[in-house]
């Protein structure tokens, strides 16, 4: 069964983080700046703390309007924050994303922060597969 450190293999570890303090005018800088839809927001020792995302960012403009650009990402975060770890399977976080409506879940090894998943990251993965899968069969039956 493929598991989540095969997508990291391929995409590396880098994670896009940021602390509690900063504003979130530059949390949406830093999702601009990176191509990113999600950050994940640090406390002290750079302990995971909560979630930043472009969903946050809309609800906070739709609650507060342009004021919300001036609060600190701890307002506004998410805290609950769904993780997983390397050797979770690939199956088991596309259902865990599924069900809960999720779209970045932040790899975590014995505590530390290893890797982001995004949603794109697992399609791309399924669509490589698919693709040697493909390529796999056609291989096969020209060799008839």
């Amino acid at each position: 069964m493929k598991q989540v450190r095969e997508i990291l293999a391929k995409k590396g570890h880098d994670v896009a983080t940021i602390s509690r303090e900063r504003t979130v005018s530059d949390a949406l800088v830093l999702l601009r700046d990176r191509g990113i839809g999600a950050v994940v927001v640090t406390g002290s020792k750079n302990a995971l703390e909560g979630i930043f995302s472009e969903r946050d960012a809309v609800r906070a403009l739709a609650r507060h309007g342009a004021d919300a650009l001036a609060m600190t990402v701890a307002e506004l975060m998410s805290t609950t924050v769904t993780t997983c770890s390397e050797a979770t399977s690939v199956d088991s976080l596309m259902a865990m994303m599924t069900d809960m409506r999720i779209r970045h879940v932040p790899v975590l090894e014995e505590g530390v922060l290893s890797g982001m998943i995004s949603i794109g990251d697992v399609v791309k993965w399924r669509v490589d597969e698919l693709e040697h899968d493909k390529r796999d069969l056609i291989e096969y039956v020209s060799a008839r």
